[in-house]
């Protein structure tokens, strides 16, 4: 007992505990009031996000009449009240620069830049009709992977991985995938848990060599024996502060050590694809301890094979402005197609032929759409489209979505929904009913109320249920 009146414990328990607090980010939260479930069509998620917004009207929903009006004035009545990002004055419509082709027996029209993902066309579900309430890329980032535009609110995965609980697995129950070292423009709050429990936030697990997650190896002089004796110290010490204190973020914090304890042995068995046949890295275009969306695409599968029920994968460079080479129709648009066409369509073939597509979800989007209107930003001789948040298209495969199948329409410039409109808020409402999740009822208590991914609407597509 120290003069202070305190033992040797208490300081321990203080300082050890409260480092692990600091480290986490010290927040307490209430129990988890627990999770109704409803029937699920799809055990597992996997969202390939495409940050930046990539042309729908170059891509999946192809419009004629862009080609008619090329180079002329826009119409009056396209413009009404609709807000850029970036055109000014009287802008010009921009016809597509890249022939369109019929693939599979649905003869969906896709883009001649995706001839893989016309491969799996007859196995995709198409939403046309996408609409968002963002025109700036952040603000429509969270809103379509937190529910609001503005930072502080759990993200779609934090959401599921509440719902879905630990399980008891090896591996996090949500992991994150990026595309090289450049984060969408929200940042990592697109796969933060805000007001939950920390443990539902997205764990980042990195391709090529090295770590597949930061400091997951011992450090010099610390071996494997001597890191499980200090956890079950730790542990000892956190179950005498919960009893005294009854933090219900100390018992989540000692499941955390140890699930990353757990992680030392199973990532990196999980992120070495040398692992994978020839024919499986063939048919991704993957380069084994070469960083790339399609090593990402292939983790994704693994992760997916191992039990982990929700994989987000962001990919950055889509925001096709025209203002360089490197934001051009002409050159960008196929460089990010060349590098995300043939691992997209291998990902979906890989879940059919292991027989995990039936109840894996996959869901392709971007933030929002573009502009059938040139940008000419500054008089710029590239050529490129603006944001564009009237109408866009998701597509996604198995998990119980109607497949070789397409839904809403765009006016004829594929500018505007004209039939079947999905609100943003709806599409969040249907990948979690598909996941076995009743939207209004996955809710947090805070700030007074309960909270939900889908706040104050949403409703369930059900054309897209197969």
């Amino acid at each position: 007992m120290s003069a202070a009146g305190h033992t040797r414990r208490d300081f321990l328990a203080h300082g050890v505990l409260g480092a692990v607090a600091g480290t986490l980010g010290g927040r307490s939260f209430p129990q988890d009031p627990g999770v109704a479930r409803i029937p699920a069509r799809a055990k597992r998620l996997v969202h390939l996000h495409f940050a930046g917004g990539p042309p729908q009207m170059d891509l999946f929903d192809p419009k004629p009449a862009l080609d008619r009006w090329d180079g002329k004035p826009c119409p009056q009545e396209l413009l009404g009240s609709q807000k850029f990002a970036f055109i000014k004055g009287h802008p010009k419509i921009l016809g597509t620069r890249h022939p369109f082709a019929r693939y599979g027996q649905s003869g969906r029209a896709l883009s001649t830049l995706l001839p893989r993902l016309g491969e799996v066309v007859d196995d995709l579900c198409f939403v046309h009709s996408m609409h968002t309430d963002e025109f700036n890329h952040a603000p429509a980032q969270l809103f379509l992977l937190t529910g609001h535009a503005r930072f502080g609110r759990p993200s779609l995965g934090s959401w599921l991985s509440y719902g879905f609980g630990d399980g008891g697995r090896d591996l996090p129950t949500f992991v994150v995938l990026v595309t090289g070292d450049r984060n969408p423009d929200a940042g990592k709050a697109c796969w933060g848990s805000g007001f939950l429990p920390s443990v539902h936030q997205g764990v980042q697990f990195r391709s090529g060599n090295g770590d597949p997650v930061l400091y997951v190896n011992d450090p010099p002089g610390i071996d494997r024996t001597l890191r499980r004796d200090f956890l079950d110290a730790i542990r000892t010490l956190g179950r005498d502060s919960h009893a005294r204190e009854g933090d219900p973020e100390t018992l989540t914090r000692l499941a955390q050590w140890d699930m990353a304890h757990r992680m030392q042995t199973s990532a990196p068995e999980v992120a070495d694809l040398r692992r994978e046949s020839a024919e499986t890295l063939a048919l991704y275009g993957v380069e084994p301890g070469k960083p790339s969306f399609a090593a990402n695409c292939l983790l994704a599968r693994r992760l997916l094979e191992r039990g982990v029920p929700v994989v987000e994968l962001f990919d950055w460079g889509w925001d096709i402005h025209g203002t360089s080479t490197s934001d051009d129709l002409m050159t960008q648009l196929p460089a990010k197609c060349r590098d995300t066409d043939r691992a997209a369509a291998a990902l979906v073939t890989d879940l059919k032929r292991r027989g995990m597509l039936d109840d894996t979800l996959v869901l392709c989007t971007g933030e929002f759409g573009r502009t059938a209107m040139n940008e000419e930003r500054d008089g710029s001789k590239f050529l490129g489209r603006d944001h564009n948040p009237n109408a866009f298209t998701v597509w996604m495969a198995g998990g119980g979505t109607k497949r070789g199948f397409a839904f809403g329409e765009t006016d004829e410039l594929g500018s505007k929904v004209v039939r079947d409109p999905v609100h943003v808020r709806d599409l969040q409402a249907t990948v979690l009913h598909l996941l076995g999740f009743d939207h209004t009822r996955l809710t947090w208590p805070y700030a007074g109320r309960d909270f939900r991914l889908t706040d104050t609407g949403g409703r369930v597509v059900r054309e897209l249920l197969a």
